[in-house]
């Protein structure tokens, strides 16, 4: 995999370039993508982008995956909402579009949750996956609506949902190459007036109180927009649009998981890092601040994973690393990719303290086929990075618990030996009333 520069030729509107740019394989073993640059990212602005056509009526396919008692209830999404300009008769038999795809929502709180249900989209020679994270702390504002009290966090992350979905729906097309740096424009676009038309149609009254880290209907957004490029050789275009902290990933069986989205912190640090610091998002969608929406494109070659995430699913691993694992252990000890998604809820569940959503599209091998890919990959990072972090944090634990307990004793003996030698210490003082 590796950056894929702007097209040279372009159509107006938000589709240009040629096809059969020349790309680089992402599953060669000797050669892993390479880092995102800021050259591959745009910042946005308001500018008129294509016109869109009508989107048609969608279905939503929501079941309730069973994880076992005491697990948050969860919405599992199957399958992709699709029009007529997405599924056609001749797209089961195409060998070009994803073959495997799921998603789901989990909310710590029953009927709760600030994170939208994903966008798990496929088609002929066109994917797309998306997760929003509506922002509790800076959209903890409650709002009467229909449906009860929600908070701004809530009702944003769904707002900017359907509007992403509604545009990249319009704007992914087989026959003209997404032009990425117009398309992050529309979205922004498009976003801020939904949410800003949302806010206002909320009456609610204006705050007296002012403060940086309050917003109007804040969310995160991270999308990743798939066009086969050559069908016949399984090379793919992967535009990532993103706002915040959520992430897309691609996994690809050689050189495992590879983060293409770059988190919106104010104190900004590698996925380690962040993982041991607490920041603040420095940039989301919102009703009342301005936000960018950034692109990166990438080219991939088929097989491989794309995988979009809120933070509830990887911020609370201990490595980045343990991500990967989580993601590829359950893969491997799944049978379907229905029982692969309840694998990845239940383990996610267990140590996850925030809402958690997750989309999957795989392209180029179905789900047996992608255990025997990652089998090697899954195998590697267990043995030779899991197995012995756990081990060291095992033992960082017991020595931790010991140093403990010897506190406890030595505070124990301390008083002790103290009270013992306390009388003839204090033979000569007089009483504290006679002083």
């Amino acid at each position: 995999m590796r950056e894929q520069q702007e097209a040279e030729h372009q159509e107006p509107g938000v589709f240009g370039g040629e096809e059969g740019t020349a790309t680089a394989d992402v599953a060669a073993a000797d050669s892993g993508p390479r880092e995102p640059s800021e050259d591959g990212e745009a910042t946005t602005e308001d500018l008129e982008a294509a016109d869109s056509g009508a989107l048609e009526e969608r279905a939503a396919r929501l079941d309730t995956a069973e994880i076992g008692q005491g697990e948050p209830p969860v919405r599992g999404v199957t399958g992709a909402r699709r029009s007529a300009a997405w599924a056609s008769p001749a797209l089961e038999d195409s060998p070009a579009g994803p073959t495997l795809s799921f998603g789901f929502n989990l909310g710590k709180v029953p009927g709760q949750g600030e994170d939208s249900d994903p966008i798990v989209r496929d088609g002929r020679e066109l994917g797309l996956v998306g997760v929003f994270d509506g922002m509790g702390g800076a959209g903890g504002t409650v709002y009467k609506t229909p449906d009860g009290p929600r908070t701004g966090a809530y009702l944003a992350s769904r707002v900017a949902r359907d509007v992403v979905e509604e545009r990249m729906f319009a704007l992914l097309d087989p026959e003209w190459n997404l032009d990425g740096p117009a398309a992050a424009r529309d979205l922004r676009r498009s976003v801020k007036h939904a949410l800003a038309d949302t806010l206002a149609g909320l009456n609610a009254p204006t705050s007296g109180l002012r403060s940086r880290l309050l917003r109007a209907l804040p969310t995160t957004m991270a999308l990743m927009a798939l066009q086969c490029r050559e069908p016949r050789k399984g090379r793919w275009a992967g535009h990532a649009f993103w706002s915040g902290d959520s992430r897309v990933y691609v996994f690809d069986p050689a050189t495992g998981a590879h983060q293409l989205t770059r988190d919106d912190l104010r104190d900004r640090g590698d996925a380690l890092v962040n993982l041991r610091q607490d920041s603040v998002v420095s940039n989301a969608m919102s009703a009342d601040t301005d936000f960018i929406v950034h692109h990166h494109q990438v080219e991939l070659t088929a097989p491989f994973l794309v995988v979009a995430a809120t933070d509830g699913c990887f911020g609370y691993v201990r490595t980045p690393i343990h991500f990967e694992h989580l993601v590829l252990a359950s893969l491997q000890d799944s049978n379907d990719s229905g029982s692969w998604s309840r694998l990845l809820q239940q383990r996610i569940a267990a140590v996850t303290g925030d809402d958690a959503a997750m989309a999957v599209l795989g392209v180029g091998a179905d789900h047996g086929e992608f255990r025997q890919l990652f089998a090697t990959r899954t195998a590697e990072i267990e043995q030779r990075c899991v197995v012995p972090l756990d081990e060291l944090e095992s033992e960082v634990g017991r020595a931790e618990h010991a140093v403990a307990e010897a506190r406890r004793r030595h505070a124990a003996v301390q008083t002790s030996l103290w009270a013992a030698y306390k009388p003839e210490y204090e033979r000569y003082l007089g009483r504290e009333e006679d002083e």
